[in-house]
């Protein structure tokens, strides 16, 4: 047998049960996507306000930009020689916005995989939803800490488990680990009584991912923490430039000693050339531009109840109330078909199948722009 004889069974494997995942060559102008040479309606992008697709921002962008400053490179650790003056700049502008310390990590990935190591040792209790990313899976995963899963958005379940555990002598601090709104369902935590039942018991801190509320939620876009006025309750507060914000990287809103202590713990921070001082200071940019975003994100929100009621009124389960509306249609080979059956009607939505979501669960996952019309969804709920 061939030692690749393996990797080819288990592709097979998912060709068979409609699950094998590949890249699609693709062509964006504005709010449409071209593959293959068709034109669709793009329903599958993260690009929540319409910033990555507004090209007279990159225009305005790198007129204010000269060319000096275009450093497309840090060629280095910011422990070493890359701690370039648009890092800082960035982080001032974030603290001021969101009242606490600022930190910048490479990637939201790279983020969640270094921060939960780093904090959590033998001595702590990781509770986390049972829907989290696979990001912080893989940090849970990464650390020596206890880890413990609870129901997704069962609040009850949790305060169970906190009772259970926080006079465990064994144990120091407990780890909350939730994501505000979570990417599959677009259903979201309840923040505010989330807070309330933390701060019924002095060994837990909360760790809550916004990587798709930031931009959306709030009056400046700050995400649910600021819609639900908890700001300053959230431990860690950490989300995506990736997104709504056009550009890549993630952050981290702390105390300042949570900061330091990461500078000097996180592996991935230490050992990772940072990224280019370009990036960072177009993150500036649009970060700026986003906080004034409010007439795009009450368009948004409007547009995404909407589309809630047509789903339901179809017949579907639609747990969503955020951007991110499910249609779930069950087995893969359905959601696939019904994928391509929109797509040929000018709609480009992805199915989305195990192990992204649990088996049984696939689904159409429509993500909503500020630049849809009400008009455009309409026309695609009729073909569901």
């Amino acid at each position: 047998m061939s030692l690749l004889d393996h990797y080819a069974q288990q592709l097979e494997q998912l060709k068979r049960t409609a699950n094998l995942r590949q890249f699609q060559s693709n062509l964006q102008h504005g709010r449409m996507i071209q593959i293959h040479g068709q034109r669709m309606l793009n329903l599958s992008s993260n690009d929540y306000l319409g910033l990555a697709s507004d090209v007279s921002l990159r225009e305005e962008f790198f007129d204010l930009t000269p060319v000096t400053e275009r450093r497309m490179s840090a060629s280095s650790s910011r422990l070493l020689t890359g701690n370039f003056p648009e890092y800082e700049q960035l982080e001032t502008s974030l603290s001021q916005a969101f009242g606490r310390a600022a930190l910048l990590f490479n990637s939201g990935y790279h983020m969640n995989i270094g921060i939960l190591p780093a904090l959590a040792d033998s001595k702590t209790l990781i509770l986390a939803d049972k829907l989290v990313h696979a990001s912080m899976i893989d940090g849970i995963r990464l650390s020596s800490a206890k880890a413990v899963r609870y129901r997704h958005n069962d609040l009850a379940h949790l305060a169970r488990l906190l009772e259970q555990y926080h006079d465990d002598a064994q144990i120091e601090r407990i780890i909350v680990v939730t994501e505000s709104i979570f990417s599959m369902d677009g259903d979201e935590t309840d923040l505010a009584a989330l807070v309330q039942l933390k701060q019924r018991y002095p060994k837990v801190m909360l760790y809550v991912d916004e990587a798709h509320a930031i931009g959306v939620r709030g009056e400046q876009g700050l995400g649910c923490a600021e819609q639900y006025a908890v700001l300053e309750q959230v431990d860690f507060l950490v989300g995506t430039f990736g997104k709504t914000l056009a550009s890549v990287g993630g952050y981290l809103i702390s105390h300042p000693l949570i900061r330091d202590y990461l500078i000097n713990h996180m592996r991935p921070l230490i050992f990772s050339t940072a990224q280019p001082p370009l990036n960072m200071a177009w993150t500036r940019f649009m970060f700026q531009k986003m906080l004034q975003m409010q007439a795009q994100r009450q368009h948004l929100q409007q547009i995404s109840q909407e589309l809630k009621v047509q789903v339901e009124a179809k017949g579907y389960a639609c747990p969503s109330t955020s951007q991110i509306v499910p249609v779930i249609l069950g087995e893969s080979e359905k959601a696939v078909q019904k994928a391509q059956q929109l797509q040929q009607a000018g709609f480009y939505i992805m199915p989305v199948r195990p192990p992204t979501v649990p088996q049984n669960s696939s689904r159409l996952r429509i993500c909503l722009t500020a630049q849809i019309q009400s008009s455009e969804l309409a026309q695609c709920v009729a073909l569901l």
